[in-house]
């Protein structure tokens, strides 16, 4: 029993062990997020050449309002190309978008068992655009949901040419709608990450997270990878993995945004999360080996290794937890020598500081800071409230993701409907409304 109870502290230790480094790394990390947002690139003309592209999946409902956007954009219309990947549709996706003034590329599966979703209608769109490399400098992805601030070509073309011309370039993530519990989660969560993660890496000069929309991408990078090839679930989050291992660059842009619908619904979240969740696991324990041999042979830095690993690991936090606490019980039914409340009541302690540091007052902070919000009371019981759905949602991605990792082929889609007359980039965007005025 002795042998039983060491092993099982060692593993407890070992599982508390990781927890403290993850936490503390955030929190190291979060400190370069405190200072005020400004310019580190210098503005230019309009230069760079851009190809977008739009996934869509039966979403005839949202499809003209990003098309009316990309229509408005403050930037030379000669200079870019949109497409609407209308992929494997069975609504009037296609036809509203054409209707509306854009170029569709519908997409089909071989076979009815054939997979699908939307790394292979990437794949598919690029083969059929051919030698889109020599036609065009970036390429950028968006979703049919999504709205973007009309000065964002310009804005990326000013970093890429100031930057020397970097590999990646992801613009803020912004929300379309924050009304209700599980909404005011996703807005909370981007709103914190966007300031005390991505930009404070980016001032580190560390990649940021590639966040699956709003990001450029070199095309002459894209061509030499062979085109579209990541396949997972989670394909932004497999190339940025892909991508740093290479010693490419992964910048980070808090001058424009891209606004995304978030779930409203609980279910929707769960779904979603689980498919992140799915992929996630799947690119870490695929990459994990790569990840210690790059930093061995040195093509990546110790600052770039401890970044992307933590990372990847983000996902473990929970089950972590799990396997702490079930080994701190079975320590204790071993060898009960103090009540067990006060063998976890440091943990707790500790526990709520970072929860009440890192979850309230960053995200207070952040919300004055980038969309000029002052705090409120009443905001507190949704946050709260959005507080228990992360941790619902975080489960099943997390211990569900785990559990089906394997899956990479079942792709769910998340429906929208939030239409743009209920939305517009001012309305979102404190930041621009200023300047304009």
């Amino acid at each position: 029993m002795e042998i039983l109870r060491m092993v099982l502290e060692a593993i407890g230790g070992t599982a508390g062990l990781l927890l403290m480094i993850s936490i503390f790394y955030q929190i190291v990390i979060g400190l370069f997020g405190f200072k005020k947002e400004t310019k580190d690139y210098t503005d230019h003309d309009p230069e760079s050449r851009f190809l977008v592209l739009i996934p869509a999946h039966n979403e005839e409902r949202v499809i003209g309002d990003i098309i009316r956007n990309l229509e408005d954009m403050d930037y030379p219309r000669e200079m870019y190309d949109y497409y609407v990947i209308a992929d494997n549709c069975t609504d009037r996706t296609a036809e509203v978008a054409r209707e509306a003034g854009a170029n569709v590329i519908e997409t089909r599966k071989e076979t009815p068992d054939s997979p699908t979703g939307k790394p292979i209608a990437l794949r598919k769109a690029l083969n059929s655009l051919g030698d889109y490399q020599n036609r065009y400098d970036l390429m950028m992805i968006f979703d049919a949901d999504n709205l973007m601030d009309t000065n964002m070509f310009r804005e990326v073309n000013s970093q890429y040419l100031d930057k020397g011309k970097p590999d990646f370039i992801q613009c803020y993530l912004g929300a379309k709608n924050k009304e209700g519990v599980v909404a005011w989660f996703y807005y909370t969560g981007y709103t914190l990450t966007n300031r005390f993660f991505d930009l404070a890496k980016h001032r580190l000069g560390l990649n940021c997270p590639i966040g699956g929309t709003g990001f450029a991408m070199s095309t002459a990078y894209l061509y030499k990878r062979g085109g579209w090839t990541t396949m997972s679930l989670t394909e932004d989050f497999e190339i940025q993995v892909e991508a740093t291992l290479e010693g490419r660059r992964i910048l980070w842009n808090h001058n424009t945004r891209v606004y995304d619908e978030k779930p409203t619904k609980l279910r929707a979240a769960i779904r979603q999360r689980m498919r992140w969740g799915q992929g996630q696991w799947y690119v870490t324990f695929r990459n994990t080996g790569k990840v210690f041999r790059s930093l061995f042979k040195g093509q990546i830095t110790f600052g770039e290794f401890l970044s992307l690993l933590t990372y990847m690991y983000s996902v473990a936090a929970l089950p972590l937890s799990i396997i702490q606490g079930i080994a701190t019980v079975a320590v204790w039914l071993i060898n009960p020598v103090k009540p067990l409340i006060d063998l976890s009541v440091s943990g707790v302690l500790a526990g709520v500081g970072v929860l009440a540091y890192s979850y309230f007052f960053l995200f207070y902070l952040a919300d004055w800071m980038d969309n000029h919000i002052a705090f409120s009371i009443r905001t507190i019981p949704l946050m709260i409230g959005g507080f228990v759905a992360n941790a619902i949602v975080g489960a099943f991605m997390q211990v569900g993701g785990l559990i089906k990792f394997r899956d990479q082929q079942h792709w769910v889609k998340t429906d929208h409907a939030i239409a743009a007359q209920t939305v517009t980039t001012r309305e979102c965007s404190p930041q621009l409304r200023r300047k304009v005025a």
